[in-house]
């Protein structure tokens, strides 16, 4: 079975293709591949009907299954903020380090449990007919007050998990990848991707 991984992002596509080693017959294929293919402009305010619209609109144009997925970082004292804007925070263009400084720009005052925050992801499996299923995870922790680590992306130099003492980007993959929100939601999918493949 063939599967599109409806992103563009390096690091992204390399945390989902984690995910399906225990798929060794599934041929993963991203957006990267599909270069005339131009993904919609991420207007939605809500990471389940982005996710959703990632994955239906790239299944229909392509003629393929894809997986797509959208993910924030909450931060209930900031009003949820970044929340789904997590990847242009700062602005449009701006990089993951300056999304970071924003962030801890906005928390510069705050203590304890005004800096508790999730990550949520949500994601979907669309074929070309429409969508087939659509799950979501989430972590709780809260940010740190200076970044540690250098693997991962986007907040994970930030995020502590409760009941951890590092952030995402100081874990190594197979650990990062086993208690994320990214990996809570490919859990929830594998019983029906387990009935597609096997």
């Amino acid at each position: 079975m063939e599967i599109i991984i409806g992103s563009q992002n390096l690091h992204k596509i390399r945390e989902i293709r984690w995910f399906f080693k225990i798929f060794p017959k599934v041929d993963l294929l991203s957006l990267l591949n599909f270069p005339e293919f131009l993904p919609q402009e991420e207007t939605l305010d809500d990471i389940k009907e982005v996710a959703i619209a990632k994955a239906v609109s790239a299944a229909k144009e392509l003629n393929r299954w894809v997986l797509a997925d959208d993910s924030g970082l909450f931060v209930p004292a900031l009003a949820g903020a970044p929340g789904v804007l997590s990847r242009r925070y700062a602005s449009n263009e701006a990089t993951d380090g300056e999304n970071r400084q924003k962030l801890l720009q906005a928390l510069k005052n705050m203590e304890g449990l005004r800096r508790c925050a999730y990550f949520e992801c949500c994601m979907a499996l669309a074929s070309p007919e429409g969508l087939k299923k659509v799950v979501s995870g989430q972590c709780h922790g809260y940010v740190a007050e200076q970044e540690k680590g250098r693997n991962g992306f986007g907040y994970d130099a930030l995020f502590i998990k409760n009941d951890y003492d590092k952030t995402f980007a100081e874990l190594d993959d197979p650990l990062k990848n086993r208690i994320s929100h990214r990996g809570k939601a490919f859990e929830k999918l594998r019983p029906l991707l387990e009935t597609l493949i096997l």
